[in-house]
Formats: structure tokens, sequence, C-alpha cells
């Protein structure tokens, strides 16, 4: 019988799995894991698209005993959220991004660089990819220096608040620190004068108090901390090994797409995962009221339906950007240019800066999750032009 859940750690290549399930099982029961996988592009899409398909609870009845903070913060999040929850949260994180102002990130990336070089030698996911993403956007809401670094210091334990299932390291990691950044966060909105504005601008302005809104603020900008960590260290990662291995890295433009190509090639995050609120049907399939549904984004994107010649790194295909990995409909990740955009600026200052860049080692190890694929180091070596 195939499983459909496996670690990325453990498998070396997923999309000879994810090629074989679309040829043969594009919508497949896993009776060992109760859940349905859904790997064609067009399915993946009605799905997605489905309002009978919610986002599945991570914490319900507070059973991983988080402490309050964390627990706001987890409920309040746009990317958690299902119905009219959504609905107004997903106003607020619009605001939100609308307050961001523009920063350097070629003197943030540099800096990083910078710190972490030894004998032109650096571990460009540890040094960059877990810092750069985050720290762009605590200066683009002019965090002061020493928040910046604390937040950064321990957004990599924070993340693990999005885990369906913790131990009681990683739930006890989180309720240590997310007091302080909380309050952290608080604290910056408020002196950028943010709440008193939301109660006029979000489509029910009688439906929450100021201090609600307040809470679904704190908490979303802190989801945009968590997103851009893992989803943004992937990018940079995925996008370098890409463009290292086609040579795609003689112009900006080129980084671009580039970038593109690898979101539906090699993506960071491979599936995600809704329950039925009721019956629905996928194609002939009929998936039952509660039956939880893995979708396998990164198989949509290498579905040969959609793309042509999917299995090769083109960055001239038109259909590129029309990939499933920052999701579609309702629920699809706000910071998709945000990140584009970031990863393109990194990675473009990078080889505009330095030449003969090359790994230090071909034989990429992946961190032990079933959603993500996310290298856990990938060093360099490079000569300064």
């Amino acid at each position: 019988m195939t499983s459909t859940l496996f670690l990325q750690s453990d498998i070396e290549n997923p999309y000879l799995n994810y090629k074989n399930m679309l040829q043969n099982n594009p919508v497949y029961w896993d009776e060992t894991d109760k859940i349905w996988a859904i790997y064609s592009y067009e399915d993946c899409v009605a799905v997605l698209k489905n309002p009978k398909a919610e986002i599945p609870a991570v914490n319900p009845n507070n059973e991983q005993k988080l402490n309050k903070h964390a627990q706001k913060i987890l409920t309040n999040l746009t990317r958690l959220s299902n119905g009219i929850q959504h609905e107004i949260s997903k106003e607020i994180a619009i605001l939100l991004f609308s307050k961001m102002k523009s920063v350097g990130i070629n003197s943030i990336i540099s800096q990083l660089i910078k710190n972490d070089l030894t004998e032109n030698k650096m571990d460009w996911i540890n040094s960059v990819c877990k810092k750069l993403p985050v720290l762009v956007i605590l200066k683009s809401f002019d965090f002061e220096e020493k928040d910046c670094a604390f937040i950064s210091d321990h957004i990599e334990s924070l993340v693990k608040i999005m885990l369906p299932q913790k131990t009681e390291a990683q739930v006890k990691s989180i309720n240590e620190i997310s007091e302080t950044i909380f309050s952290i966060v608080e604290k910056q909105l408020f002196q950028l004068n943010f709440y008193e504005s939301l109660p006029n601008k979000i489509s029910k302005p009688n439906s929450l108090s100021l201090d609600e809104i307040k809470i679904i603020s704190i908490s979303n900008l802190i989801g945009l901390f968590i997103q851009s960590f893992d989803a943004g260290r992937g990018i940079l990662s995925n996008s370098l090994l890409q463009i290292l291995n086609h040579k795609t890295f003689s112009n900006k433009i080129e980084i671009q797409k580039s970038v593109i190509e690898t979101l539906r090639y090699d993506p960071p995050i491979h599936n995600t995962r809704r329950i039925a609120t009721e019956d629905l049907y996928i194609g002939e399939s009929l998936i039952k009221k509660n039956d939880v549904i893995l979708i396998v984004l990164a198989s949509a994107n290498r579905d040969p339906e959609k793309f042509e010649n999917e299995s090769k790194f083109d960055i001239e295909r038109n259909s590129n950007a029309e990939n499933l990995t920052f999701g579609i409909g309702g629920h699809m990740c706000l910071a998709k240019h945000f990140s584009i955009h970031l990863a393109t600026e990194a990675l473009w200052f990078l080889f505009d800066n330095y030449k003969t860049i090359e790994l230090l080692d071909n034989n990429i190890q992946y961190e032990p999750m079933i959603n993500a694929r996310l290298p856990k180091k990938s060093g360099f070596h490079y000569n300064k032009k």
C-alpha cells in the first residue's frame, strides 16, 4: 500500500512518487493514515477553492497546553482560520502589508554575509536564509535593533507553533518566548497608531471590539514572521540550488524568472491540508464529512496536463507563475509577491557581487518535515568580484 505521508529527509526524490501517483492514483485514499491525497493540478485547485474544504484545527481545545499568548497567536492567524473569522483577519493582514515601508535589502544581506564569512566560505541557509526574510519584515515596521535581534534569534522555536503535533520540549520553548514576542509586537504596532484606524476600515466594523482587533493584528504580524522563516528560507535556498545547477544568473530578470520556476519545479512547501465539512466529490471520488485531505501542491506543479515538459527546469515557460505553491482562492498566501521580490533582490545581490559561487557539498540533506522540503544547510565558496 502506498504511503502518502513521509519525511522529506527520508526520500531522495519525492517527484518520482508524485509522478507515479499522478499517473495511477491522482485521487487516492490512504487507508493507513486515513487521509485523502490529491495529486493533479485540476483536482488540487478544486479542493483549494471548495468552501466545503476548510483549514483543520491545529490545537483544538488547547490540548497542547499552550499559554494564553501562544494560544492567542495561533487562534487568530489568517492562515489557520475559516469563514467570517478568515475574512476579517485577512482584511487586517492586508492592511498590515500596506503599512510596510521599503527597506534596503542589499544592506541587510551584505551585513549577514559579512558576519559569517570564513575564508570565502559560508552557510547560505543558516547565515542568510533563516535571518533575512524576518529581518526585512521587522525593519519594514521600524522595530528597534534589540527587538529585531530577539525575534530573529527565537523565530525558529516559535514556528513550531504551526505543527499539528508538538513535543513537550517544543511547547515549553513556545510558551517561554511567546509573551515577550507578543509584547514587543504590541508595543511597536501601538507606536505606529495602527489600531485606531482599523475599526472603520474593515468591512464589519461593529463586529469586533478594539481589543479583538489588536489581538488579530499582533497575531498576524507575528504570523508574517513565522511564514517568512520556513517559506522564505525555502525559496532562498531552493532557488540558489536551481540557479547554480542551471546557471540562470546573468541578470536580475533571469534571477526573477528562476525564482518563479523554482516555486513550480522545486517548491519549499509540498503539501497542505484541509478537512471536509460536508460530503464532497473530487472527480468520481466521494470525500465524506470530516475526512482529512492532503493537497500535494508539489505534484500539481508537475502535472503534464498543466505544464509542458513538466520535468524540465525552464524559466521561459509561459505558465510557470500559475504554480500552486502559494495556494489559490481565499487562502492564497498574501506574501506571494513580497517573497518573490525578496528572493530576487537577495539572489541578484549575491550573483552581482560575487563570482565563481560553488556549493561546498552537493549531497543536500533535508529537514525531517512532511509538508516542506527544506535543505538543512547549503554552504558555498566564492571569489569576490
